[in-house]
């Protein structure tokens, strides 16, 4: 049986069925007013239930003032958790930027300290979110915030994070029947690093229920909440509406087996993957809040039988594309919107760009080696573009020291960076060269270069060489052709 806590901390412990209050934002769209005491009241029925835990965030609507005004009124402290998140425009902000959203959220929550922060970035080229982590990291120091998480990250970039010296306790990532991205190399890393997932989209804005069960496929036009704009996108990409049909048949089999609900089932068998901590099903305060039935996921576990069909059931449906993230970063962006327009106006630059001489255009990443060796981080004549050798140095830091994988998935974000800045991406990369220090880690380089390169291969040499500080495990180059640019070969 599943415990009634879950450990993300000595001192944090969470309900492994969490409230998400995400809702709130589609509750209060188009103008659209929440009474923030009538909410804040509708929260005790969740902790009387013992369902202690909330997640909401910065742009989750009203969503922290209610929760502040809940903890402020109605319980004690001690006897709720309340995470929120921290989801900055991207290009970095500085160290008062970050100050003043934790500071913000802590007047909204009517707190102290801020139990859980869970931090998102929007582009892993831009080097900047290492930044706020570290911004981040110095206001837990001080005491404002007792943990740090991540939310939306994949599996290469919370290894970054782990090896640049940031501890967090959590990973709020989509994970459910319809999308098991997080269900390989995410949790293997999880259960290496004691970090727990904590799993959102669980029940697929709904979906995942009877009301959907032989039911004709809904017209996109007519759904009227985000979450059901969103995860359709979910659906078709996994296969479309017979496949989900067939799945949600199966689903409710199982569950009148084990007297619960379909969507009991579906939420159940991500909770009992070994390093999820728990599960986020959203509400709508004050509206529609299944209390009793998210409680009773407390109360059973599914047989050996029925996970078994319920995996089997998986195998007949296209994979999700990508790692956990991916959707807020890269096409198809299943979003409500099926693009990022309500999420952000724009991805600055991640790297200032300068005149140089004879018509070049030279990308700078400010690091000491540019200044002292007198080169830039790149250059591009015409519709050529040269990066430089690259390694994983950021500012005076070297990240990644000791990790082969966790340093070449940030030397590659850096040459990402660097060709952005100059208008291309890696699909125009023609040839890359990587140096090693030690040959022992040809493998684990190779195997990154595989997966950020494999769909373009590009030329390659890898060569072991006595590299520059003994802290750098791996420096890559690379040349690009804009093939977009006028007068581009096609």
């Amino acid at each position: 049986m599943q415990e009634r806590h879950t450990e993300l901390a000595a001192d944090l412990r969470i309900s492994p069925v969490i409230t998400g209050l995400w809702q709130i934002a589609d509750m209060e769209r188009d103008g659209g007013a929440v009474d923030i005491d009538a909410a804040a009241r509708s929260m005790q029925a969740y902790t009387d239930a013992g369902l202690s835990t909330f997640d909401m965030a910065d742009h989750y609507g009203s969503s922290e003032e209610i929760a502040g005004r809940f903890a402020q009124n109605h319980v004690d402290r001690q006897d709720v958790q309340l995470l929120t998140k921290w989801v900055p425009k991207p290009g970095g902000s500085s160290r008062d930027t970050v100050r003043e959203a934790v500071e913000r959220a802590l007047q909204r929550l009517q707190a102290d300290q801020l139990q859980l922060l869970q931090y998102h970035a929007w582009n892993y080229a831009d080097p900047s979110y290492l930044d706020d982590l570290s911004y981040l990291k110095e206001l837990q120091d001080e005491g404002l915030i007792g943990h740090l998480g991540l939310t939306n990250f994949d599996t290469a970039h919370l290894r970054v994070v782990l090896e640049s010296g940031i501890d967090v306790v959590s990973n709020q990532v989509c994970f459910s029947l319809l999308d098991q991205r997080a269900a390989g190399a995410m949790l293997e890393l999880c259960g290496e690093r004691n970090v727990k997932l904590l799993a959102f989209g669980t029940l697929a804005g709904g979906f995942l229920s009877e009301r959907w069960l032989n039911t004709s496929e809904p017209d996109p036009t007519a759904l009227s909440t985000w979450s059901q704009m969103k995860y359709k996108r979910y659906i078709d990409e996994a296969g479309g509406w017979l496949r989900f049909q067939n799945l949600l048949s199966l689903l409710d089999t199982i569950a009148k087996e084990h007297e619960v609900s379909l969507a009991n089932v579906a939420s159940r068998f991500i909770l009992e993957k070994n390093g999820v901590g728990a599960v986020i099903i959203g509400a709508r305060l004050g509206q529609s809040e299944h209390i009793e039935n998210n409680k009773q996921l407390l109360n059973f576990s599914l047989s050996a039988k029925a996970q078994s069909a319920i995996q089997d059931a998986l195998g007949a449906l296209d994979a999700i594309h990508g790692d956990c993230g991916d959707e807020y970063r890269k096409p198809p962006f299943l979003t409500a919107s099926g693009d990022l327009s309500h999420h952000i106006e724009t991805l600055p630059a991640p790297y200032p760009t300068v005149s140089g001489s004879d018509g070049q255009t030279l990308a700078l990443s400010g690091t000491i080696w540019e200044d002292l060796a007198g080169f830039s981080r790149a250059v591009r004549k015409g519709n050529t573009i040269c990066v430089s050798g690259t390694t994983a140095t950021h500012g005076d830091r070297v990240i990644g020291a000791g990790d082969p994988t966790a340093q070449t998935h940030f030397v590659i974000d850096k040459l990402e960076g660097a060709l952005q800045s100059l208008g291309v991406t890696l699909e125009s990369v023609v040839r890359t060269r990587i140096f090693i220090r030690n040959m022992d880690d040809w493998e684990a380089v190779s195997k990154v270069h595989g997966q950020r390169f494999g769909h373009i291969q590009p030329a390659n040499t890898l060569v072991r060489a006595d590299l520059v500080g003994n802290e750098y495990l791996v420096e890559i180059e690379a040349d690009a052709i804009d093939n977009t640019a006028p007068g581009a070969p096609q």
